[in-house]
């Protein structure tokens, strides 16, 4: 049994920091430039295997450069890759972010074999889905493999997170699978017409997400505001204060939020406790350039933690 299965999907991340956003039509003089491994699977499963728990990921991949670069660095970081297929004509998906100096960033992705998963794919990965603890789900991946995950896993019983991203139509039907939603501040407004900036409707959001989905639980993540927790089966909510950090790159935040949200729950963590350590996950990610590679282990992670609940 592994603790954590990722479905989700694989992108090279071409990354590119300028000044500004540029306007239309016009050609802007950056003042970087970098590559790195993403995707908010792989980020997802590198983040719960460094944060202890056994991660498997499941998913499409090119037979290219790329791809082997994804095999030797999931490989190198514990991550079971044996559910991966490999595409023989799509390439590998590719990333392009824009990261400006503040650490806030826009991105543009080309899902390419990501897009050929099938539920076929899916199926055959059954026994890795329905035997893990915890199945964490993006929907950067064809709709109809996400919900055939999400279904094959729920049935069995396993604990379902989705992060709704890219944000968009969400079929009820997928919602149905789902046990804990984790929006950020984009994709909660966006799924319920409300403003994640005013902090009076976040809780709000997250109720309305919880009932309207029936879900367990809904975490909203907030960024450089941390993040609200609302726990429908205990009964209570919760806000989660921020950490204060250097930030450099905000790139793969929220994907270390959510695979070290996976591993603490498959450890046997509460909600409450699962999150305030994902949080500071999160927050030290974003401390380190990049996406895969940002996420931080268990110690560093805690560490932050107690720091921050320490009396001043």
């Amino acid at each position: 049994m592994n603790d954590v299965c990722v479905l989700g999907s694989f992108m090279k991340d071409l990354v590119a920091s300028a000044e500004r956003r540029p306007l239309p039509g016009e050609t802007l003089h950056g003042t970087g430039f970098a590559e790195f491994l993403g995707g908010k699977g792989v980020n997802q499963a590198i983040a719960a295997a460094r944060m202890g728990a056994r991660t498997a990921i499941v998913g499409t991949i090119g037979e290219d450069r790329y791809g082997e670069e994804f095999l030797e660095l999931l490989s190198s970081n514990g991550v079971d890759t044996s559910w991966i297929v490999r595409h023989p004509s799509l390439g590998t998906g590719v990333g392009l972010p824009l990261v400006l100096p503040d650490g806030g960033n826009s991105i543009i992705i080309v899902s390419r074999a990501n897009a050929a998963i099938t539920t076929a794919d899916v199926e055959a990965a059954a026994d890795v889905l329905t035997a893990s603890k915890v199945l964490s789900v993006q929907l950067e991946l064809p709709v109809d493999a996400s919900h055939t995950a999400l279904r094959l896993a729920s049935t069995a019983g396993v604990t379902t997170i989705l992060t709704p991203a890219p944000v968009g139509p969400v079929d009820p039907s997928l919602a149905s699978y789902v046990d804990i939603l984790v929006p950020n501040e984009v994709e909660a407004a966006a799924l319920t017409g409300l403003d994640c900036n005013d902090e009076s409707q976040v809780p709000m959001i997250a109720r309305e997400l919880a009932e309207d989905w029936d879900l367990r639980a809904c975490v909203v993540t907030l960024g450089a505001r941390g993040a609200f927790v609302l726990d429908r089966i205990g009964g209570f909510e919760e806000r989660i204060a921020a950490h204060d950090v250097d930030t450099v790159d905000t790139v793969g935040a929220g994907d270390a939020f959510c695979g070290s949200l996976a591993a603490s729950l498959a450890d046997g963590a509460g909600l409450v406790d699962a999150v305030r350590l994902a949080n500071a996950a999160g927050a030290l990610s974003t401390t380190v350039n990049g996406a895969a590679d940002s996420a931080p282990d268990r110690v560093a992670a805690a560490a932050l933690l107690t720091s921050a609940l320490r009396p001043r």
